[in-house]
């Protein structure tokens, strides 16, 4: 009995299958319509792009930014703002 609580605790961690939802109407429906939403929106020259990013809410996070700024040198940040200001298009107009 021993040897088998294993073997059904890996199996059930390494596989599974959803069934619930594949008869749902209304998933079908949701599909369905982000595939038209997508579809219109590649007929107006638009494609969908999904970021993944660091949560701002998290204090780990914030935490992991401050300690990232307090590092950084600051003449070398001016002197990329600096450069910035220089190539940046939008200042002279």
């Amino acid at each position: 009995m021993r040897a088998l609580i294993p073997l059904l605790a890996m199996r059930a961690v390494t596989r599974y299958s959803v069934t619930r939802y594949a008869e749902s109407p209304n998933m079908v429906e949701a599909a369905e319509r982000m595939k038209a939403m997508r579809e219109r929106r590649r007929a107006r020259g638009l494609r969908e792009l999904r970021l993944i990013v660091p949560d701002a809410r998290s204090k780990a996070v914030r935490r992991r930014v401050a300690r990232e700024v307090a590092a950084l040198d600051r003449s070398r940040e001016l002197e990329a703002l600096k450069w910035i200001e220089a190539v940046a298009e939008f200042d002279d107009r």
